[in-house]
């Protein structure tokens, strides 16, 4: 016979947040949303549930795998439980706000579902908060986001942040621009993710010593820098490298407190990006507090817009800040006028109000995990006499 605790289980990745940690998330949240909102980005809400040829347009195409589905019983078409908000806003951008000036500066909050998780983030569901900057491709652009989004988790108390800045597109770009045939141009980039010189070697042949160079071309801005610029790049990939260059030093004129590092050939995670990409890490927090980068934004119709943009995922966020603070509780003995518990919360107080009258109010202010207890006119800390 089951337990009565079995009907609390809940499936492998989902949990339930509970107090104090559901309302310091939700305080992080809106922080990190005022400040992006400080910088010219609308909020928008989309909704939880849509068409599943809309989530799997664009840069949701490689999400596929992660999509709960389900059929809605008014049209009979597929939907699908989004699993990354991203998508969501490209379709808003291409059909609802379509006549909207650009470049279009949109930013979001919410939840997101994924059938599994991975061994970094094993939580299937949890919050995204994200921005997107759509209609440009400036370097300027790309610099943006990423100031925006290390600016807003410095704000809210995130210390020793750092990112690392990718190239998706330059393997790819060296392998087009060396007439390097499609197969093994693929298996170059699969040896490359895999950091395997035995076999970047091999495959490359008579470019090895270039592709060499790059599987090693990771570390910090000024020693990569310094290295990419004494490349012997062709044209297509050179040209990824200056615009690389230039967004690096926008972000550090901009973040000279930024600790930025850099990796040339990463790609794992960027497969849909088409530019400059990047990570944010915490020292010493698991996992990653955040990624973009630039895409192309792309609607069920087949609209296509240049955009850049970040998503910060709130349970490693969190992971990063100190505890919340413990808030001022104070009971309130029963028959405590409306008006008095008014002034306390108005003062920042939260207040507690007895529902009956108790022998010992002391006594139930302590059961009831308060912090202070008003006694006579007075507000007494408990605790100390």
């Amino acid at each position: 016979m089951k337990k009565n605790g079995d009907k609390a289980l809940l499936p492998a990745g989902l949990q339930d947040l509970l107090m104090p940690a559901a309302a310091h998330e939700a305080e992080v949240v809106r922080r990190l949303i005022d400040c992006f909102s400080s910088e010219g980005y609308d909020r928008i809400k989309p909704p939880l549930l849509e068409f599943e040829n809309a989530l799997l347009s664009g840069a949701g195409e490689t999400l596929s795998n992660q999509i709960f589905r389900l059929m809605d019983p008014t049209s009979h078409r597929m939907m699908g439980l989004r699993a990354d908000i991203t998508p969501q806003v490209a379709r808003i951008a291409a059909t609802r706000l379509q006549k909207t000036a650009r470049p279009l500066r949109l930013c979001y909050g919410g939840d997101v579902l994924q059938v599994t998780g991975s061994q970094l983030r094993p939580e299937r569901q949890f919050t995204q908060v994200g921005g997107e900057l759509i209609g440009v491709t400036s370097d300027a652009a790309d610099a943006e986001v990423i100031v925006a989004a290390a600016s807003a988790l410095e704000n809210v108390g995130v210390k020793d942040l750092s990112v690392d800045i990718n190239l998706p597109t330059l393997v790819p770009a060296i392998a087009a621009d060396l007439s390097i045939e499609p197969d093994l141009a693929r298996d170059l980039r699969v040896a490359l993710d895999r950091k395997d010189a035995a076999e970047v070697e091999a495959l490359a042949g008579k470019h090895a010593t270039l592709f060499l160079k790059l599987l090693h071309a990771a570390g910090t801005a000024e020693e990569i820098l310094s290295f990419a610029r004494t490349l012997d790049l062709p044209g297509t990939a050179r040209r990824e490298i200056d615009r690389l260059v230039a967004v690096v030093e926008l972000v550090r004129v901009q973040a000279p407190k930024l600790t930025v590092t850099l990796d040339l050939v990463e790609h794992r995670g960027f497969e849909y990006h088409t530019g400059i990409s990047f990570i944010f890490f915490a020292k010493g927090v698991r996992g990653e507090l955040g990624r973009g980068g630039r895409y192309n934004s792309v609607s069920v119709d087949n609209i296509v817009e240049p955009a850049t943009g970040f998503t910060l995922f709130m349970d490693t966020v969190l992971r990063a800040l100190p505890k919340p603070k413990i808030a001022r509780r104070i009971f309130l003995p029963f028959g405590t006028r409306r008006e008095e518990s008014g002034a306390f919360r108005a003062q920042g107080w939260i207040t507690i109000s007895g529902l009956e009258p108790v022998k010992d109010d002391r006594a139930e202010a302590l059961r009831l995990s308060c912090s202070h207890l008003l006694e006579g006119g007075h507000i007494h800390e408990l605790g100390t006499n």
